[in-house]
């Protein structure tokens, strides 16, 4: 029996979806005895474990080829390629490519290609790749955009996606079209950085026109949810769908990093504090039930005890109810690396701060949901999620995948109850 390559991801939600690709690619040149990892950059703690996991999957797997990608194989081959465990090093652009992957499949990479990283800031297309329901039963996600054109002085991710590239709407729909057809409830768009989708594209559309064009083109997808976006960025059109359209999720993942003005301009952000509490104000205005989660950083340097507080106070202005809190750490090449660092021990102690404020505001929300009637898809048997991402458990069966009307009847830990 010919052996099958196994995959391993690590990070984000676009990096499970391209793994998913790479399966397809790789099953499709006849890959065999193969283990393929692929990488977040998104702070040093990911590639160190990353490279904690490489000889894990090593170790395992001893006869194996091992073969690195992702973010972290992109921003530092040469780490990888001096690694002893790994037999081949393959950049951003290359998983993509079937070419690729036939090479690995036959052989062909020897000692002297062992690296195949060419430069991604020359990439100027989207792969290829959209794959017809990865995630669960119950969810699908989409690819509409990769890379980002912004330059924050913490982030490595622009030089492991390169710039920013939108696949185009009629695509996306014809997509989302199959995956409707196939029985999907509910769809995700994803991207590095969605709000910059259509800025490459003829006439320049914003995420708000494609959002539109999806809900008017498929009727029948019941429910639409975009991932983590970028406030200041969001345009007319998708503030209108907000507002009108019950179909697009009330739940929105903002890239808000920090809640002090001096920091977000050392940041290089394009928001100001301000920008934030009044966009969540306004959303919340349009749509009364809007949840709102956040990526925050703690420990960015030169971050006082003031400019934190600045922070602490916006979780409560702008009600975030989901945060994803990352503590500071620099990254080589970065120009937040050569700013004053904020000492270890202050950075876990903040970061600690702000995960029991967004506990409050967790706590805060459920108790908000005692005896509402939510439509919950259902993720498995027992469990499922509101509009606003929540989780709900159940005391009885119900199919995976379907909508459900329910009424929540208490909260247990972080997850609502219903019968």
């Amino acid at each position: 029996m010919t052996a099958v390559p196994k995959f391993t991801t690590l990070g984000c939600r676009l990096n499970a979806y391209e793994t998913e690709a790479m399966k397809e690619l790789a099953g499709q040149a006849g890959l065999g005895n193969a283990v393929v990892i692929n990488t977040c950059a998104v702070t040093s703690e990911a590639v160190r474990k990353a490279r904690q996991e490489i000889r894990r999957l090593r170790r395992e797997n001893p006869d194996a080829r091992l073969i690195v990608t992702g973010c972290a194989a992109q921003t530092e081959p040469e780490t990888f390629a001096a690694m002893p465990e790994v037999d081949a090093v393959i950049g951003n652009t290359e998983k993509m490519q079937p070419g690729t992957w036939g090479r690995l499949a036959a052989d062909f990479i020897g000692e002297t290609e062992r690296v195949l990283v060419d430069d991604i800031m020359s990439v100027t297309e989207t792969a290829g790749h959209l794959i017809d329901g990865f995630g669960s039963r119950s969810r699908a996600y989409v690819q509409v955009q990769n890379g980002c054109d912004h330059r924050c002085t913490f982030c490595i991710i622009p030089f492991g996606r390169g710039n920013s590239r939108s696949v185009p709407a009629g695509v996306v729909v014809d997509q989302i079209k199959r995956l409707v057809g196939a029985g999907y409830n509910e769809v995700v768009l994803t991207g590095v950085d969605l709000t910059s989708w259509g800025a490459d594209l003829p006439a320049l559309p914003k995420l708000g026109d494609l959002v539109m064009r999806i809900l008017k083109l498929v009727p029948d997808l019941a429910r639409l949810r975009i991932s983590s976006i970028d406030s200041i960025e969001v345009d007319e059109n998708l503030m209108q769908a907000i507002a009108t359209e019950p179909r697009l999720m009330p739940h929105l993942h903002l890239s808000l990093q920090h809640g002090d003005d001096l920091i977000l301009k050392r940041m290089k952000r394009r928001h100001l504090r301000d920008d934030a509490i009044r966009f969540t104000e306004e959303a919340r205005k349009l749509r009364p039930e809007m949840t709102f989660g956040a990526d925050i950083i703690a420990g960015f340097p030169t971050e006082t005890e003031a400019h934190f507080e600045n922070s602490l106070r916006l979780v409560e202005q702008c009600h975030l109810t989901w945060l994803h809190v990352f503590p500071y750490s620099p990254r080589p090449g970065t120009p937040a690396a050569r700013m004053p660092q904020v000492d270890g021990r202050a950075i876990k102690a903040r970061a600690a701060r702000l995960r029991a404020a967004g506990e409050a505001q967790v706590a805060r929300h459920l108790q908000d949901q005692q005896g509402r009637t939510h439509a919950v898809l259902m993720e498995s048997a027992r469990m499922g999620r509101t509009e606003q991402f929540t989780e709900v458990s159940f005391d009885s069966d119900h199919p995976e995948g379907q909508i459900v009307s329910a009424q929540v009847t208490g909260v247990r830990g972080t997850q609502l109850t219903a019968a």
